[in-house]
C-alpha cells in the first residue's frame, strides 16, 4: 500500500481556518489490502466533510443527529466492530482513523475537511497541523493561505521535525494582509538518511501569527449580511489580582504529580505582581490554610510562600467542598484590598471528592451560592481520575473555565501556561452593544473579564436595511470606566472580501455558526436540565444545517457494500 500523494490545504480567512486533507493511495500488491487514513486534528475543530473514492466511485460521509445515527448503526457495534472513528489523542489533538479494503492495483482517495476559529492566546494565533505519513510520499505538500484584512503583524512557522535539508523545502511569501506558506519536500529530503527509506516527517507543523490592531473599538468584518467583531485592546493597566490557590494534596497526588505542582507553583509565585494579593489552601481529608488572610505579593511574602510550597507532600482523602468554601471565605473576609481588583480561586485536583461532602451536585450548589458571582473559579483537573464534567460545570457556572492537565513530562509547563493566560486581567464587565432591532442571532456579547493577549469575538446577522453598523463597547479598566464607539459602513466592509479569490464565500456565516454552537454547548454544561435541552436542540439544528460533526451529531462513513457496514465518526469531548 503506497501513499503516492498527500496534500494538506489550509485557508485561514480572518482567523477562520478551513483545512482539507487529501490522501491518494494505491495498492501495488497483487491481492486485496487494507488502506488506512489517519488524521490528527485539533480538538477545537469540527469535521465538516469526509469522502472516500475507490476506483472513481465516491462514498460520502453523511452527517446525522447522533442519537438517530447510533440507533441505526448499533447493530454494527453490537457485532463487535469498532464503535467510532475519532478518539482523543492528547492535550490538543483528536485522531480520525478509517480503513477500507482495496483490491489489487486499485486506487483510493481519502478527503477530510475540518474548520475551526483560531483562538488568540498569549498574543498569538496558532494553527497546528500534525504531520505523520509513516512512509515516504512522492507528492507531499502543505499549503497554508492566510488572509487577514487588518494586516499581519508577524508570522512564523515552527516544526518539531525540521532539518537543514527540509528547511529548503519551506517557502514563505507574505505581504501586508496575505501570506502563503508552502512546504513541499522531495522524497530525498523526506528521508532520515539516504540508505534508509524512513521518513523524517513526524510531528507538529505550526504557524503562529498575530494581526495589526488600531487603538479603537476593535475591528468589524462583514460578508453576505453576517458580521464578526474582533476586540483585543492592549497596553492597558493590569488589574491587581487577589488569587487563592486551592491545592489537592491527597494521596493520589503523591510522587511526580505533587512535584510538578510544586515546580509550577514556584514559577507562578515569581510571576505575581507586587500589587497582587495571594494565599494558599491545601486539602486532603483536612483543609489547611497557609495564612488566615490574603497577603500582598511582596518579596518577603513570596519567599515565605516558596518555602511553604517546597514542603507540600501528599496523603489522605479529597475534600473539595470544604477547601473551596474556605477559599471563598478568605476572599469574603479580606480587607484593604485594592479598590478595583479581580478576585479568583484556582483549584487544582486530581480526583473525585472522597471526604466531606461527596455529592457533586450538592458541592456545585454550595460553591455557586458562596461565590454568588463575586469571584471567578478556575478548575484544573490533573489526569484522568477526575470527574472533568463536575469541574467544568463548576468553573463555567462561576465565571471561569476548566482545563485538563495531562500527566506528561510537561505538566508543570501546562500549569504555568494556564496561569499566564489568566495572570493579566485588563478589563472587566465588558458589554459589546449593537443596535437591538437590526441584529439577529447575536453571539455572547457580555464578558466578565478580558485577559491581555486574548481576544473577544462577537458575531451576528445584520438585517437588510442597515447601511451603518454602530457599535459601542462599555468596560471597566483598572483606572477608569471606558466607552468606545465605532461605526462600520456595511457596503465598504463587504467590499474588502469581494475580490479575494481563495476565500470561501460564506465564511463569516460559518464562523457565526461555529461560534454559536460552541457557546450553546458551553452554556448547556452549567444550565438547568430544561434549559439544557433547549440549548442542545438549538446547537443540534445548527450542526445539521451547517454540517458540523459536534458532540450532538455523527458522521456516517459509508463503505463499499461487500465490506463491513458503515461506521460512525463522533466528536469526543474532554468530559467523555
Amino acid at each position: 500500500i503506497e501513499i503516492y500523494s498527500l496534500h494538506v490545504d489550509c485557508k485561514v480567512t480572518s482567523r477562520f481556518a478551513h483545512t482539507v486533507i487529501t490522501s491518494r493511495i494505491v495498492n501495488r500488491a497483487n491481492e486485496s489490502r487494507e488502506a488506512t487514513f489517519e488524521v490528527e486534528l485539533p480538538k477545537t475543530a469540527f469535521i465538516t466533510n469526509f469522502s472516500m473514492s475507490i476506483d472513481g466511485k465516491v462514498y460520502p460521509g453523511i452527517i446525522k443527529e447522533k442519537a438517530a445515527a447510533q440507533k441505526e448503526y448499533d447493530t454494527a457495534v453490537s457485532r463487535g466492530q469498532s464503535a467510532g472513528l475519532v478518539k482523543i489523542r492528547d492535550r490538543k489533538l483528536e485522531l480520525f482513523h478509517v480503513s477500507v479494503t482495496v483490491a489489487a492495483a486499485s486506487k483510493v482517495t481519502f478527503e477530510l475537511t475540518y474548520e475551526e476559529l483560531l483562538k488568540r492566546q498569549l498574543g498569538k494565533f496558532e494553527l497546528l497541523l500534525k504531520v505523520r505519513p509513516k512512509q515516504l510520499v512522492k507528492h507531499f505538500q502543505i499549503d497554508v493561505h492566510i488572509f487577514e484584512p487588518q494586516g499581519i503583524r508577524f508570522l512564523e512557522t515552527d516544526s518539531t521535525f525540521m532539518t537543514n535539508e527540509l528547511t529548503e523545502a519551506l517557502v514563505k511569501v507574505q505581504n501586508e494582509t496575505k501570506a502563503h506558506i508552502l512546504f513541499k519536500p522531495t522524497v530525498d529530503q523526506q528521508k532520515v538518511n539516504s540508505e534508509l527509506n524512513e521518513t523524517l516527517l513526524d510531528g507538529d507543523f505550526i504557524v503562529c501569527y498575530d494581526v495589526k490592531r488600531e487603538a479603537t473599538a476593535g475591528d468589524i468584518q462583514i460578508v453576505n449580511g453576517y458580521f464578526v467583531h474582533y476586540f483585543a485592546p492592549s497596553e492597558m493597566p493590569v488589574f491587581p489580582k487577589n488569587v487563592i490557590f486551592v491545592i489537592d494534596r491527597s494521596g493520589s497526588m503523591a510522587g511526580i504529580k505533587i512535584k510538578q505542582t510544586r515546580d509550577a507553583l514556584l514559577k507562578i509565585l515569581q510571576d505575581l505582581r507586587p500589587e497582587d494579593h495571594f494565599s494558599f489552601i491545601t486539602f486532603s481529608n483536612k483543609v489547611a490554610e497557609w495564612k488566615s488572610s490574603l497577603l500582598p505579593a511582596s518579596k518577603e511574602n513570596v519567599a515565605s510562600a516558596a518555602e511553604f510550597v517546597q514542603t507540600l507532600s501528599a496523603m489522605g482523602g479529597t475534600d473539595i467542598n470544604n477547601a473551596l468554601l474556605a477559599a471563598v471565605s478568605v476572599l469574603d473576609k479580606a480587607e484593604s484590598l485594592p479598590e478595583r481588583s479581580v478576585s479568583m480561586v484556582i483549584l487544582l485536583t486530581d480526583g473525585q471528592p472522597t471526604s466531606g461532602e461527596k455529592n457533586v451536585e450538592v458541592i456545585q450548589k454550595n460553591i455557586q451560592r458562596a461565590i454568588n458571582g463575586k469571584y471567578a473559579l478556575f478548575c484544573l483537573g490533573f489526569g484522568f481520575d477526575v470527574s472533568y464534567k463536575f469541574l467544568e460545570k463548576m468553573a463555567l457556572g462561576n465565571g471561569g473555565i476548566a482545563r485538563r492537565i495531562y500527566e506528561n513530562a510537561d505538566a508543570a509547563l501546562q500549569l504555568q501556561g494556564f496561569y499566564q493566560e489568566v495572570a493579566t486581567p485588563i478589563l472587566m464587565k465588558i458589554e459589546m452593544q449593537y443596535p437591538e432591532n437590526a441584529i439577529e442571532g447575536l453571539t455572547k456579547n457580555n464578558f466578565t473579564l478580558f485577559f491581555e493577549g486574548s481576544e473577544i469575538i462577537v458575531s451576528g446577522k445584520i438585517s437588510n436595511e442597515l447601511d451603518l453598523l454602530p457599535v459601542e463597547i462599555k468596560a471597566q479598566s483598572h483606572t477608569s470606566d471606558l466607552t468606545l464607539k465605532e461605526e462600520a459602513s456595511v457596503k465598504e466592509k463587504e467590499r474588502v472580501f469581494k475580490n479575494q479569490e481563495y476565500i470561501f464565500g460564506n465564511f463569516i456565516e460559518r464562523l457565526w455558526a461555529y461560534l454559536t454552537i460552541q457557546q450553546l454547548l458551553e452554556k448547556a454544561i452549567s444550565a438547568q436540565e430544561e434549559d439544557q435541552k433547549t440549548l442542545e436542540a438549538q446547537a443540534l439544528e445548527l450542526s445539521l444545517q451547517y454540517s458540523f460533526v459536534t458532540p450532538l451529531t455523527s458522521m456516517v462513513v459509508t463503505k463499499p457494500s461487500d465490506q463491513q457496514q458503515a461506521e460512525l465518526a463522533n466528536k469526543p469531548t474532554e468530559a467523555g
